[in-house]
């Protein structure tokens, strides 16, 4: 099944499968938003392992499911191509990155502080993160708004996010239901939406075998009462413990209520983890923050660093260490098994008819959640401060002008610059900005000190 990489058109072996994977976890820089677009570049644009609309059909149900969504796609695009072992590779190695770099980044902070040279580096990083995430949200609203009603839907969607500020899940099931109930409305783009050019690998192996995923089907589902079982057991285990037992079970709670990305509930975690566990300070949880905003992996690898700090008080830098694998652990084994559990009956239904406009409708939502997103992240990257405006029974998070950081705007042009003027790619675009950052960062430094 794996086959070989004996050329163009070749389905990918499960080696190759593996360095693609890595290649994605040491990219994924930006929050979901950035990270979905790397993955889309990466296993559609370029390779064609998989078609737009089965990428959009899993990332439609990744986007119901808690948990970091990126994570999950990644797991479910490797089940898809590989079985388990590749849902389990694909997974972890989204991961792994990230969260190597802040444990060693929670390690340098607990005991010298903040430190301005990676500091630096990973600001221009921050920097290019957004330009790609422009480049994201036009590529998908091209391809998945097809239509006045979609259409519509990703305006609505962005607007209930962004002005309204409301609940994540209640923006995407409205989507959904209208999806399912005007399914012709969304025929035309979406998870329904035609592909352009030649059929993806996935869908020339599934034409040619259609028992591909029924085969996948018994193994998953082992593996997902499996992936339930390994998150339980610590958890029991250490119930009762200090700082263990609390560290295991509130991040376990997470796990399952973390509807919407990382940052629908952290405010709720930077709140317990200060003022009731007292775990670290709020200055200590917004630096935490920082670091996940400007290293690859899901930003809820904020998380790990509050499971370091916890440990830490504990038991010094091994206490550090346990704490943090401790937080990782209950946090994303949910993920796996979510994607195996669920993934192959979604699979089954993948050309119902309802199902798939329902899908459509939160592909159409989806546009919007990225795009809600992209105006988060650039205006906190371009802006020092916000200033929150009433409107009507809402408040607006609005730019302070004077508050423009000149060296992120001119970083974010440069970035700009390389991908769509020069067509650097992403790893050249990336790798100019986290020079310049680094370079300029620095100097703002030496100049202000």
């Amino acid at each position: 099944m794996d086959g070989n990489l004996a050329g163009p058109g070749a389905f990918p072996s499960f080696g190759e499968a593996l360095r693609v994977w890595f290649r994605i976890g040491c990219l994924s820089f930006g929050g979901p938003a950035g990270q979905i677009a790397l993955m889309h570049r990466e296993v559609v644009d370029e390779r064609r392992w998989v078609s737009d609309a089965r990428f959009l059909h899993a990332l439609n149900f990744c986007t119901l499911l808690p948990g970091p969504e990126a994570t999950q796609l990644a797991t479910y695009l490797g089940w898809l191509l590989h079985g388990v072992k590749g849902g389990v590779a694909a997974g972890v190695l989204f991961v792994l990155p990230g969260a190597l770099v802040m444990l060693a980044l929670s390690a340098i902070y607990a005991a010298f502080g903040a430190v301005p040279v990676i500091a630096s580096l990973f600001f221009g990083l921050k920097c290019a993160v957004l330009v790609l995430v422009v480049e994201a949200l036009l590529r998908v609203a091209r391809r998945a708004l097809k239509g006045r009603v979609p259409w519509a839907v990703a305006i609505l969607a962005f607007a209930a996010l962004f002005l309204l500020n409301l609940p994540f899940p209640v923006v995407v099931l409205a989507a959904a239901l209208l999806g399912y109930a005007l399914p012709a409305a969304f025929a035309g783009g979406g998870h329904g939406a035609a592909q352009d050019g030649p059929p993806s690998l996935l869908d020339a192996l599934l034409a040619a075998d259609p028992d591909h995923v029924t085969r996948l089907t018994g193994a998953a589902r082992r593996a997902g009462l499996v992936a339930l079982a390994l998150w339980l057991w610590p958890v029991a285990m250490l119930l009762g413990t200090p700082v263990w037992g609390d560290l295991a079970w509130f991040f376990s709670k997470m796990a399952v209520v973390t509807f919407g990305g990382a940052y629908a509930v952290l405010a709720y975690v930077a709140q317990e983890a200060v003022e009731h566990y007292r775990w670290l300070s709020a200055g200590q949880m917004l630096a935490g923050l920082g670091l996940a905003e400007t290293t690859p992996g899901p930003l809820i690898l904020v998380l790990q660093f509050v499971g370091y700090l916890a440990g830490h008080a504990q038991g010094g830098f091994l206490g550090g260490v346990l704490g943090s694998l401790l937080v990782l652990w209950v946090t994303f084994a949910p993920c796996f098994a979510w994607i195996f559990l669920g993934a192959p009956y979604v699979e089954r239904l993948h050309d119902a008819p309802r199902l798939k406009g329902a899908l459509a409708g939160v592909t159409a939502a989806v546009v919007g959640v990225i795009a809600n997103l992209a105006v988060w992240f650039g205006l906190r990257v371009l802006f020092a401060e916000m200033r929150p405006v009433p409107l009507g029974p809402a408040t607006l998070d609005l730019p302070v002008p004077a508050s423009l950081d000149a060296l992120a705007a001119l970083l974010a042009v440069l970035a700009a610059v390389c991908l769509f003027r020069m067509k650097l790619g992403v790893v050249r675009t990336l790798a100019v900005a986290a020079v310049a950052g680094l370079i300029l960062g620095s100097a703002r430094g030496w100049l202000l000190g």
